[in-house]
């Protein structure tokens, strides 16, 4: 049992270092073991979301096997929910990223916008129509949307992409969403998880939110975003929101939650069995539940972290020490107004995480820009983390 492994740890860990019951090591691993831990949860209820859009999906790719819309991709496992930890424990969003590829006589071109900013929000996703005359004199399954005449295209073939989820030349957030939203109720009742849940979709403009509530009353949240890869990396356009008050429609902000992930379950092969890092950062992030600093701003730290403290020190009885470090490196970042973007520049993102070369080689993006421009801000934020 679990309780079994963590007294012969607890056993282990007390005779290779012969420790005084005293030791403050010591209460270190009481405290870190007392910590109600819900990783266990996390990762079955993790496993029954990913089943169940990958059942959905798989729906999806029958009723549009013919059409003009994105090829939708297996989704990807993100968020804290995904990387073993999570802010709430009670409403737990299990957020999944699902790739868009272009449909046949279409071609996705990215147009990354102002480089050197963060989550390059003005970037978007052009559609552009390609010539399928060869397939069409080989296979015939379909005109060329290029060379045929409106007319008979009208007639015959399906809307190209451009016609039916585009704004202009651009594919469209809100329209995508919205497309997506509505095949989820009519592919619903195929998949087998329908008969133990009650779905609902809830309202979403730039994704698509489920609430699925089973026979017991426990309800799981799923949100799905999309994304389209930038070339083979990990770092994708997505639908996900930005702290701007409007953001287009056309507009695909960047997205690191896929890379984020890679690096958590990297982390994961890397650091002792009974590693705390990520009951290091369940607890900050309850602590941090109300106040002004983002659950983003922890988890980039306890990143940099991971990167540069050695793995054998995030043992349980390493608990109280490794707070202590995350304490430290948040009020030097705040009192230098600084706390580095992790992917931008930083030569210690590990080798497995794929990242565009205009990422890895950019200058380091800063976090806390705004404490830096604005003196008032910067008091309060130094204020508020003396009272945490």
């Amino acid at each position: 049992s679990n309780t079994e492994q963590e007294e012969e740890e607890e056993q282990e860990e007390e005779e290779s270092e012969g420790e005084d019951p005293d030791d403050e090591r010591d209460l270190g691993r009481i405290f870190a073991k007392r910590i109600q831990w819900s990783v266990e949860n996390l990762a079955s209820r993790s496993q029954v979301v990913e089943e169940l859009v990958g059942d959905l999906l798989r729906v999806f790719k029958i009723l549009l096997s013919d059409s003009f819309f994105p090829v939708l991709k297996p989704a990807i496992g993100v968020g804290s929910a995904f990387e073993g930890w999570s802010p709430h424990e009670d409403d737990v969003v299990y957020c999944l990223l699902v790739p868009l590829k272009p449909p046949h006589g279409h071609a996705f071109h990215l147009e990354l916008g102002t480089t050197g900013k963060i989550q390059v929000k003005d970037s978007c996703v052009r559609v552009v129509l390609e010539c399928t005359c060869t397939r069409e004199q080989l296979v015939g399954d379909m005109l060329c949307f290029v060379h045929n005449p409106e007319e008979e295209l009208r007639r015959n073939q399906d809307p190209s992409l451009l016609d039916t989820l585009c704004t202009g030349s651009y594919l469209d957030v809100q329209k995508t969403a919205l497309w997506f939203q509505n095949l989820v109720k009519p592919a619903w009742v195929v998949v087998p998880q329908s008969l133990y849940y009650n779905m609902e979709v809830l309202p979403s403009s730039r994704s698509c939110k489920l609430q699925l509530t089973n026979a017991s009353t426990r309800t799981l949240f799923v949100e799905m975003m999309f994304g389209v890869q930038q070339g083979d990396s990990d770092i994708f356009l997505s639908s996900e929101n930005t702290e701007a008050i409007f953001t287009p429609s056309t507009t695909w902000p960047e997205s690191y939650a896929v890379a984020e992930v890679k690096f958590f379950r990297h982390m994961a092969s890397q650091v002792p069995h009974n590693s705390v890092h990520l009951k290091c950062l369940q607890l900050y992030a309850r602590i941090l539940v109300g106040t002004g600093f983002s659950t983003y701003a922890l988890k980039t730290a306890v990143m940099h972290l991971l990167t540069t403290t050695p793995l054998s020190g995030w043992r349980r009885r390493d608990f109280l020490l490794r707070l202590e470090d995350i304490t430290q490196y948040l009020r030097c970042c705040l009192e230098e107004k600084r706390l580095n973007h992790f992917f931008f520049g930083n030569e210690n993102v590990p080798e497995e995480i794929s990242l565009p070369p205009a990422l890895q080689t950019s200058e380091p993006f800063n976090l806390f820009q705004r404490l830096a421009q604005d003196p008032d801000t910067h008091a309060e934020a130094l204020r508020e983390f003396d009272e945490l």
